[in-house]
């Protein structure tokens, strides 16, 4: 490891301390590109493939894989060394983009989706693993503001390769691109990471069923979620309760644990602010339709519609540097009232999108004002919530507690994502499908997701009350 004199961005920037920048920041880089370049192709995809009813099924499994690559991350450090563990993820990563550029159909699609998000969820976990590796303690915070900065600038760069590309009748052409820049990251990798830099760890354990489980709760709900009978819908869903329940009454006490010990505690600090992560990860996950929704029913070109659904991250982003920073008091509110205002954008979407909005001035560049206050809700509040995690986390089990948000936060976004698909199914989106079965979808799918947001709201104002209660 390169001795490090302080702590600046010039010395995280330059000579080789710059090249590892560049290849870390590069892995979270191309998977949240892919993220959103995805969601922009999406509906040229189903126009040409077809498969319109395993519509969310596109962002649900890919992002259960990448549950299990991120978990399974530590391990291959431990086994492989870092540097073949960021070459076994990068091949996995290409394997599955390429299956996706080649996909003949939608079920083809689904299977490269889902080798992408295993590819993907390697190097989300080895980036952020690798930064106490490679670099001295003191850089370590920069690091790390470098690689998380990457999802902001993905919501520039995906949207604008899809979009032009699904403009042009190329679709495929947009997941061709993505290799050679992984091939690049790959070359950076084997010239500037030692190959037997492995971070110490000894014993890594996975909890690898239980993500499996989890895995089976997701998939019970989307395939129940392709039926047009709500009877097996509801069971579904029931039978994914279920599981979640299930493991999460195994990951109680356990060695090797999802979430850290005091979790499961009724009523606890660390089990409001997780089932906040989770209600609030649940409007995320209607980023998937949004671009589906614009092009059908305001007629937008892919590339406009791209942009409309990265305002919604925009917002995030937006929300985070407005509430940095601020007095305990500050902080409160925007804890509180954040996931309101979410909630209510997600009300006002539910309203305004299925409408005719070309008779109105602006059109349909109203629908950026909720969908940035969607993420802007989310964004002024998020920071906090993690950060009141990290304090209540209980002693040696800190590094845990980090990890099962990202768990937590992909997990649902996978639920909300196989919730949303039953949702739009339900109501329209399949048959009679085009643009009545949008816009009856549009409406359903905004208007029940708000209740995500909702209960967190519920859920802080009662931790609040009571906390306020027994102090006085």
């Amino acid at each position: 490891m390169t001795s490090m004199t302080n702590d600046s961005w010039a010395t995280l920037l330059s000579g080789r301390n710059g090249l590892r920048s560049i290849a870390l920041a590069g892995g979270v880089s191309v998977h949240a590109i892919n993220v959103y370049l995805v969601t922009t192709i999406l509906p040229s995809v189903v126009q040409d493939i077809g498969g319109l009813e395993y519509y969310a099924w596109n962002m649900t499994l890919f992002v259960m894989a990448s549950i299990l690559g991120s978990a399974l991350s530590p391990k291959f450090i431990q086994s492989f060394g870092l540097r073949n563990a960021f070459i076994i993820a990068m091949v996995v990563f290409m394997v599955g983009t390429a299956c996706c550029a080649i996909a003949p159909s939608m079920l083809a699609m689904l299977v490269g989706r889902t080798i992408q998000g295993l590819g993907g969820g390697f190097l989300l976990g080895l980036s952020y693993s690798a930064v106490r590796i490679v670099f001295e303690k003191a850089l370590w915070p920069r690091a790390m503001v470098l690689i998380s900065s990457m999802w902001g600038i993905a919501t520039l760069i995906g949207p604008t390769i899809g979009g032009i590309f699904a403009q042009s009748g190329h679709w495929r052409l947009a997941f061709w691109s993505v290799i050679p820049v992984v091939l690049l990251l790959m070359l950076l990798v084997c010239t500037q990471i030692e190959p037997a830099q492995s971070g110490g760890e000894k014993n890594v354990k996975v909890p690898a069923g239980k993500i499996a489980v989890l895995g089976l709760s997701v998939f019970l709900l989307s395939y129940a979620s392709l039926s047009d009978q709500w009877t097996i819908n509801a069971l579904g869903l029931a039978a994914a309760l279920v599981l979640t329940l299930l493991v999460g009454r195994a990951d109680n006490g356990s060695t090797a644990n999802l979430l850290p010990h005091g979790t499961y505690r009724f009523g606890g600090t660390l089990a409001v602010h997780y089932l906040c992560v989770a209600f609030l990860s649940l409007a995320i996950a209607i980023e998937i339709f949004i671009p589906y929704f614009l092009q059908t029913i305001h007629e937008q070109r892919p590339l406009v519609a791209g942009y409309f659904m990265a305002s919604l991250s925009f917002g995030w982003t937006t929300g985070s540097f407005i509430s940095a920073g601020r007095s305990p008091k500050a902080t409160q509110r925007y804890v509180q009232f954040g996931p309101l205002v979410s909630a209510l954008a997600l009300i006002l979407l539910a309203v305004l999108m299925p409408l005719d909005l070309k008779q109105y001035v602006g059109g349909a560049y109203w629908l950026l004002v909720p969908l940035v206050c969607v993420g802007g809700g989310i964004g002024v509040c998020w920071s906090h919530l993690l950060t009141r995690v990290f304090h209540a986390a209980p002693a040696g089990q800190e590094n845990i507690a980090s990890a099962a948000i990202i768990t937590v936060q992909l997990y649902a976004l996978a639920l909300g994502g196989a919730l949303a698909g039953m949702l739009t199914n339900l109501s329209g989106f399949v048959s009679p499908g085009g643009a009545v079965g949008a816009k009856s979808a549009s409406a359903v799918l905004f208007l029940v997701m708000s209740t995500g947001p909702f209960l967190a709201t519920w859920l802080i104002y009662s931790k609040r009350k009571v906390s306020r209660n027994t102090v006085e």
